[in-house]
């Protein structure tokens, strides 16, 4: 359910004010290693709803992701060609920059290092633009991309991922902040340059470590 304009300008300003505040901050750090709870966290059993107050309604027909930019071969998928790539089941934490982390997700998608393979990023390609179908965007370096534990998931504890947690395909790069595991992607953007995005531009931070505490870019 969209909750309008109103709604998100307050959380918009809300989340900024936590920025320029440093709430929740610790001021420590961790080694994910030793530590699998990163500082200032909390253990939820739940999987708390947070958006821009729009749940883009993206059905099988309406979907598309492309990957592009600076790939020797670009992609556009139906939901059916994606759902036809070799999937892998996978299991990881989640950590939210509003202090909640919840253990041991059950996914099913289809690994970052799959479709790199398919679309070979050149070699001055340096960094990754997710572009959801909401205007949303976010970034990560190309290497915090391309790694394992990262995929484009569309399954969660067994069921078909639903549409407020940003089904039918979301990014999932557990290492990092969940802001940076954008919903309802639509575009995979592979550039030389970063380009920060949505919660990067109002002082969140542009790296996004958990166990760093990087919260705020200040």
């Amino acid at each position: 359910m969209d909750k309008g304009a109103g709604w998100r300008d307050k959380l918009i300003a809300a989340k900024q004010a936590w920025a320029r505040q440093g709430r929740l901050l610790t001021g420590t750090t961790a080694d994910p290693a030793v530590a699998r709870l990163p500082p200032g966290q909390t253990l939820v059993k739940d999987w708390p709803v947070l958006d821009l107050g729009e749940q883009p309604a993206v059905s099988a027909m309406k979907f598309r992701l492309d990957i592009d930019g600076l790939v020797a071969n670009t992609l556009s998928l139906t939901l059916d060609a994606f759902m036809a790539l070799p999937q892998t089941e996978s299991v990881s934490d989640m950590h939210c920059v509003t202090q909640w982390s919840r253990y041991d997700n059950r996914w099913r998608g289809v690994s970052a290092h799959a479709l790199l393979d398919m679309v070979q990023p050149l070699p001055e390609a340096a960094h990754v633009i997710l572009h959801a179908h909401d205007g949303y965007t976010t970034n990560v370096r190309l290497d915090q991309f391309d790694q394992p534990d990262v995929f484009l998931v569309h399954s969660w504890e067994g069921a078909p991922l639903s549409r407020e947690h940003g089904g039918p395909v979301r990014v999932l790069i557990p290492r990092l902040y969940l802001w940076k595991s954008a919903k309802w992607i639509r575009r995979i953007e592979i550039a030389a340059q970063d380009a920060p995005g949505f919660w990067e531009v109002r002082g969140y931070h542009n790296n996004a470590d958990p166990w760093l505490e990087e919260r705020y870019s200040q």
